[in-house]
């Protein structure tokens, strides 16, 4: 985001303050956002505004994101490729 967007952004929390409520989600901890607004001072502006008087909710992670990605599976080759692989006794 640019700084314009980023001040444009600050001024919507800063009009919607103690009148409405305002959700956010976001993938980042607010220890990366400098990285999407660009300014370190005015992320910590943005994060200030919107965590005054707030509630963070922070999902527990699901079975599946938390654990690791399975290791691809690659077919063996069994003896000739022209017989089929001899079944188990």
């Amino acid at each position: 985001m640019d700084k314009k967007g980023a001040k444009l952004l600050f001024q919507i929390f800063t009009e919607r303050e103690e009148c409405k409520a305002t959700a956010v989600a976001t993938n980042s901890p607010f220890a990366e956002w400098d990285k999407a607004f660009g300014d370190p001072r005015l992320c910590a502006a943005i994060a200030d505004r919107i965590t005054f008087r707030c509630t963070l909710i922070r999902p527990a992670p699901t079975p599946t994101a938390s654990r690791p990605p399975k290791p691809a599976v690659k077919p063996q080759p069994h003896g000739d490729a022209r017989s089929p692989a001899p079944l188990p006794s």
